[in-house]
């Protein structure tokens, strides 16, 4: 979590998706095909805000996102999404 080398600009984040659920709560495991895209995640990096919007969040919430928000990125063989943090739900 602390090697990366990707700093967000103005009120960007960037987010380490939560793995996706692999049972459901009655125990019948989840094809990699009926999978949901995870809408939870670790913040990893956050910008410094800007002068109309300052930053809520920080590095190790926890936050619930739109399924369909963000730019997604792979760094070293890694998945993450970098949005603004207006595209942020709720932190948890």
């Amino acid at each position: 979590m602390g090697n990366i080398k990707i700093k967000p600009l103005a009120d960007r984040v960037l987010i380490e998706p939560l793995a996706a659920e692999e049972k459901t709560s009655s125990g019948i495991i989840i094809p990699d095909t009926a999978k949901e895209k995870p809408q939870k995640g670790n913040i990893i990096a956050v910008g410094p805000g800007t002068k109309d919007e300052k930053m809520e969040v920080k590095v190790g919430d926890v936050v619930l996102y739109g399924k369909y928000s963000g730019t997604e990125l792979t760094i070293d063989g890694k998945d993450y999404l970098i949005m603004r943090q207006s595209d942020i739900l709720a932190i948890i």
